[in-house]
Parts: structure tokens; C-alpha cells; sequence
């Protein structure tokens, strides 16, 4: 697939893997809408973006999914039409279950699988009708296996590859694709805005997580893997072989997972 002449849609583009990608695609001939809950945010991220004028900012909170109907009207009078989602927003988690309010869990599926699944469900209409699009879906290898300390944010993530498997077969027949992009470790700042068990920020950041690829060169990886329109791709260091380690031997990785640094 080509991303020349495309209209791309990002949401979480205001910091991190959102904002690093963005500034990759603005090196293509193409279009973006960049959106986050933060205008202040977006406008800086515009200016360090070559074609500038090709670039729209968009404002919402993935957390009003009622209100994502509206949300994708204002997408398409940007350009006319959206051609691919990139729907890359969201929030982490860290606690120990025992600790976690359920509001916190309440929290983590109200953005990170409702925002995103009813931006999809607004915006989908209007891909069948082209008999087009795509949808790029930053989930993480927490969506496909688990580590401590994530019980929410796991759920979520895990939830999300239900979702878009079922979404891809649904709508093969429109000619509508799906790539699920499961990033391990990436050096942004996720960890230190990944709620606690009270919903507070953790605010400090993860010996892993600062020690992860940097966002710049994951997002190279995943324009490769949005071209070559790949179902699933895995983007980190050692840690994505959990992903084949699972299908080796679950009590294997349960065992690996056990002793690892991962807090």
C-alpha cells in the first residue's frame, strides 16, 4: 500500500508513538489530522512537521466515545475524506489487582477499547461507502500475552484484538484492512502516565520503559508494517519473543514473566 495522497488520521498525536509518527508521515505526500485532548499541543507538534499546510488539527477526549459521531464529521470536512485510522491513543496502568479500584479498570476500557472502538464504528460507514480504508491499531504485546502490574490495561489491549479480528472479517468484502501494531517497550512517556491503583498518575518512569526502542526508530518500523499491510506486527527488543514463547509453551512464558524485571 501507498501512502501517497492519503488522508491519515492519528489520534494520541500529541506526545510519544503519536507524535514521532506524525512527524515521520509528514516526510510523505500526503495529509494528516492529528488529534489528543490538548489544541496547545497539537499546534506545536504541526510546526515541527514538514508540509505544515498539509496538516489539521482535530481536539477530543477518547474518553466522550458518545460523542465520536461528531468527532468524525469534523474529521472528513478537514480534507474531504479519512483513508486511513491510525487509532493510537490511550493510557497505561500500573498496580497490583488487589490494590486497583474498579474505577481505575472502568477508566482504562472507557478510553483505551470504547474511545477507540466508537471512533471506528463512526468513521467505518464512510469507508464501506468508498470500498476503502484502513484501520492501524496501536495495541501492545500486553495484547497478547500478560505481565504483573498491568491487569487493566492488559484487558483492554486484549479486548481491542477481539474487537478488529472480528472487524476484518466482517469487512473483507468492503476491502477494509486492519493492522494491529503490539509495541513492547518504547521509550515515551506512557509509564509515567499510567494511572495507579487510586487513578493517580505514577508520574515516575520504568527502568524498562526508559530503556525501550526509541519512538523514532519504532515508528519507522510501523509505517513498514502499515505499507505491507500486515495483520499483526510485533515492534520491540527481546521482549516480543513472548509473543512466540506463548504459542511454544504458555507455562513457559508464565514461568519467564515470573522472573523478569518487568515491574
Amino acid at each position: 500500500m501507498t501512502l501517497n495522497n492519503k488522508v491519515i488520521w492519528i489520534t494520541g498525536a500529541s506526545s510519544g508513538i503519536g507524535k514521532s509518527l506524525a512527524i515521520e508521515l509528514s516526510n510523505y505526500p500526503c495529509q494528516l489530522i492529528l488529534s489528543s485532548r490538548r489544541t496547545d499541543v497539537l499546534r506545536e507538534v504541526k510546526q515541527l512537521c514538514k508540509q505544515p499546510e498539509n496538516i489539521a488539527i482535530l481536539p477530543f477526549d477518547l474518553a466522550d466515545y458518545k460523542t465520536m459521531q461528531n468527532v468524525a464529521k469534523n474529521a472528513l470536512k478537514c480534507f474531504g475524506k479519512v483513508d486511513i485510522l491510525v487509532n493510537n491513543g490511550g493510557i497505561s496502568q500500573r498496580s497490583p489487582i488487589i490494590e486497583t479500584s474498579i474505577e481505575v479498570d472502568k477508566k482504562l476500557m472507557e478510553i483505551d477499547y470504547l474511545g477507540t472502538i466508537a471512533l471506528t464504528k463512526a468513521i467505518l460507514p464512510h469507508f464501506i461507502e468508498n470500498q476503502s480504508g484502513t484501520f492501524v491499531v496501536v495495541t501492545s504485546l500486553m495484547g497478547k500475552f500478560s505481565s504483573p502490574l498491568r491487569s487493566a490495561y492488559c484487558g483492554a489491549k486484549h479486548a481491542l484484538h477481539g474487537f478488529f479480528d472480528a472487524l476484518r472479517l466482517e469487512h473483507e468484502k468492503d476491502n477494509i484492512k486492519v493492522t494491529m501494531i503490539c509495541p513492547g517497550f518504547v521509550n515515551t512517556n506512557v509509564a509515567r502516565n499510567a494511572l495507579t491503583g487510586d487513578g493517580s498518575q505514577q508520574v515516575h518512569q520504568d527502568d524498562m520503559t526508559e530503556n525501550g526502542l526509541d519512538p523514532n526508530v519504532f515508528v519507522k518500523q510501523m509505517v513498514k508494517a502499515i505499507k505491507k499491510e500486515k495483520f499483526e506486527a510485533y515492534i520491540g527488543k527481546f521482549e516480543a519473543i513472548g509473543i512466540y514463547v506463548k504459542r511454544l509453551s504458555p507455562r513457559l512464558l508464565h514461568w519467564l514473566v515470573l522472573r523478569s524485571k518487568v515491574k
